[in-house]
Order: C-alpha cells, then sequence, then structure tokens
C-alpha cells in the first residue's frame, strides 16, 4: 500500500520476508486443516488461525514502516531543521512518522506473538504476569522446562539483536509514557548548545536499529512457525 502511495511497484516478497510469510501461511492452512478434522467445537483453532493472520498483516505493516522511513530519510539532506526548506522539513517530518511506527510495531508484533505462543504451548504465562510482553512469554519456556530446542533458538535470536532492541525499547517506552522521542533529543541538543541550532539526531544510526528490529521480528516469527509446522506435521503422521 505504501509503495504506491510513494509511486513505487508493489513489493515482492523474498529472502527472509518471503519464507516468513510462508511458514506463517503454512501454519494457517494446519490450522485450517485441524479446524476441518475436528470441527473444532471450542474454537481454539479458529482464533490460532485468526491470530495468525493477525501476524502477517503486522509484519507486512512493519516492513512498510521501515521501508517509508528509508525513502523519506534519503529526502533529508540537511544537518539542522533550521536549514531546511519547507519540503524537506516535510519529508523529514514523514521520517520520524515512519521511524516511530515502525519501531513502536516491533514491540507490538512480538508481544502478539507472545499471545500466540502463550496459547499454542500451554505456557500459562498470565499466572505470572496478567498482561505479559514476548519477552515473559520467552522466559516461561526456560522456567517450565518445556520445548527446550525451540526456547534456545529464541533466545539466540534475542540476544544476537539486544543492543538494537534496547534502543528501540527505551525509545519506544520514552514515546508512550513521557514524550515523543525527537522532543528528547532536542532537549539533550539545547542543553548541549544552549541558544545554537539544533542538530538532528543520527538518521541513519536509527534505521540501523529499526531494520535491526525488523530482522528480529522476522527471524523470531520465522522460527516460531517452522517450528510450530514440524511438529504439527510429525503429530499428524503418528
Amino acid at each position: 500500500m505504501l509503495r504506491s502511495l510513494l509511486g513505487e511497484p508493489p513489493r515482492e516478497n523474498e529472502g527472509l520476508l518471503a519464507n516468513t510469510m510462508n511458514a506463517m501461511l503454512q501454519t494457517t492452512k494446519l490450522l485450517q486443516k485441524q479446524t476441518e478434522l475436528s470441527k473444532d467445537p471450542t474454537h481454539d483453532f479458529r482464533k490460532l488461525e485468526i491470530w495468525t493472520l493477525g501476524l502477517i498483516s503486522s509484519l507486512d505493516e512493519l516492513e512498510q514502516c521501515l521501508h517509508a522511513a528509508g525513502f523519506f530519510r534519503r529526502k533529508v539532506r540537511h544537518t539542522f531543521v533550521e536549514d531546511m526548506d519547507p519540503a524537506e522539513r516535510s519529508d523529514y517530518a514523514r521520517y520520524v512518522f515512519f521511524y516511530k511506527d515502525g519501531f513502536i510495531r516491533v514491540f507490538s508484533t512480538l508481544d502478539k506473538l507472545g499471545t500466540v505462543l502463550n496459547e499454542l504451548y500451554d505456557l500459562k504465562t498470565s499466572k505470572v504476569k496478567a498482561h505479559f510482553s514476548y519477552f515473559t512469554v520467552l522466559r516461561q519456556f526456560r522456567y517450565l522446562k518445556v520445548h527446550p530446542d525451540l526456547g534456545n533458538r529464541l533466545v539466540a535470536i534475542k540476544e544476537r539483536h539486544k543492543e538494537a532492541m534496547a534502543v528501540l525499547r527505551k525509545r519506544r517506552n520514552t514515546e508512550i509514557h513521557y514524550m515523543n522521542s525527537e522532543m528528547q533529543d532536542d532537549l539533550w541538543q539545547r542543553h548541549q548548545a544552549l541558544h545554537g541550532k539544533i542538530e538532528l539526531e543520527d538518521l541513519d544510526r536509527h534505521l540501523r536499529d529499526l531494520e535491526n528490529g525488523y530482522l528480529m521480528v522476522c527471524e523470531t516469527l520465522e522460527t516460531v512457525f517452522n517450528y510450530t509446522n514440524e511438529r504439527w506435521k510429525k503429530v499428524s503422521a503418528k
């Protein structure tokens, strides 16, 4: 959708994104098959199918935000807002919008996955915390000593992206609970320069952090749903 608004051709899924989408679609087909076989009297399979389709949409929207943030970042040429003409200021504002939307979606997608994981593997996370995050769910694998192969793989992914995720988490918390993250940057710049011009934050570094968050989401989703598909295929073959 966003690519058409930007005057670009539609995205063609490939690589990690394509593999992740395909893994989730395969899960929805397995869930549909289970619904047909069991008639799903408690609607559990149908619920998981809807949640998985929601994750597919969430990943699609996250990728679009990352792409749009990069698109508008390339239009920002000056280091100081005061040096920008109105058109460039508008492009900078659009970059900020999609960058912020992107890092918020990183965590919202992971938390939605946490809900699916908790249901799929009966991790009883709500007994630990009523409103739990993906990371609380992840700890349940080790606490309950279940599915160690999946849990260890997911922890390895988390560790691989922990530095970027720490930055994104701080900015997400600032954005949601305190003040806009770019306002915090402005306050720091004002403190440093007093009456001088405000220098932009490091846009390229921020985009790299967002891309790392996106990659963590993709790798995590691909791992979860490939594991789930293989497990269900083995059970069905018995």
